[in-house]
């Protein structure tokens, strides 16, 4: 069931839902970005997906490269991108999620922040 909550966590940005992305949380949900913000509670996440769902921004692609679930949590990991103020952006990153009965309750999102190499020693 986590998996099933994850990718529709991720559709409901990609269509810029926000009734789709809250229906996924847990009312006591705690979001936790990869550059450090920390979002508690449904109403404080709703009031983010407000702020960041407005006009001219949008998720353009969050796709899934790998992923492996257990029955409590889903871990996840993916290329993002999207256009936030003007600016296009993205990034690899992954998404370790927990639930709490039929609800994401935990999400957190780690990004590579360099690009990625082969060490050659």
């Amino acid at each position: 069931m986590p998996e099933r909550l994850v990718r529709a966590y991720f559709d409901g940005w990609l269509a810029a839902d926000r009734d789709a992305i809250l229906a996924t949380l847990h009312p006591a949900c705690v979001v936790i970005e990869s550059y450090g913000p920390v979002y508690r509670g449904i109403d404080q996440v709703a009031r983010w997906i407000d702020g960041w769902l407005a006009p001219g921004n949008r998720v353009t692609r969050w796709d899934i490269t790998a992923l492996d679930a257990t029955s409590d949590a889903c871990f996840a990991e993916w290329d993002f991108q999207c256009r936030y103020d003007g600016e296009l952006g993205g990034f690899e990153g992954a998404t370790v999620a927990r639930r709490s009965g039929d609800k994401l309750a935990y999400l957190r999102e780690y990004a590579i922040t360099a690009p990625r190499y082969d060490w050659q020693g």
